[in-house]
């Protein structure tokens, strides 16, 4: 049970490193004359991460999964997710955040996973999300904070674009690509 708590709390540590980028960027980009849009919606997201990690322990300590063989499939799958985020936010460098920052007149960035998807890190988080409680068993957690999170994304999703719309050449660039499945054309 100990190696279930080392590799969950291995997962909010890589959240913690995550928030600390994230504010450094941030502040890259007010320096550069850009600003946060979608504050009041934040608070909620913070809120969603912090008590899906709560409750993912606390659902592990009570149900005490055993390891059977077929966790091994959302184990790797949870593990590609996570080369792909290293992907996603280094593609996007300084601009990455959790939070919705733009900066007026810039590019938009279209390259890595974004030349197949305009959010593929919205899609990580979202197997990380329910996949993370499917390999300890912990379905309740999975399926709440999974619907939740579609919920909190569905409202993110609409303000960002719409900021984007506005101050970068956003439309453009992705005006071909898919938001959450890669199209593939012949």
């Amino acid at each position: 049970m100990i190696g279930v708590y080392i590799f969950i709390s291995l997962v909010i540590l890589q959240r913690i490193v995550e928030v600390i980028i994230a504010n450094r960027n941030a502040k890259w980009i007010k320096r550069q004359g850009g600003y946060e849009v979608g504050r009041d919606h934040y608070k909620y997201i913070v809120l969603l991460h912090t008590f899906f990690f709560i409750s993912l322990l606390t659902e592990v300590s009570l149900s005490r999964p055993s390891f059977t063989s077929w966790v091994i499939a959302p184990f790797v799958i949870f593990l590609l997710a996570q080369i792909c985020r290293v992907w996603a936010l280094s593609s996007l460098g300084p601009f990455w955040n959790t939070r919705i920052m733009v900066l007026p007149g810039a590019k938009v960035i279209a390259k890595g996973p974004y030349r197949y998807l305009r959010h593929p890190n919205y899609v990580i988080v979202s197997i990380e999300i329910l996949l993370l409680p499917v390999i300890f068993q912990a379905y309740w957690t999975a399926f709440i904070f999974s619907v939740l999170n579609v919920l909190i994304l569905s409202l993110r999703i609409k303000i960002e674009e719409q900021a984007l719309l506005e101050t970068t050449n956003y439309e453009e660039t992705f005006d071909a690509v898919s938001r959450f499945v890669p199209r593939y054309e012949k």
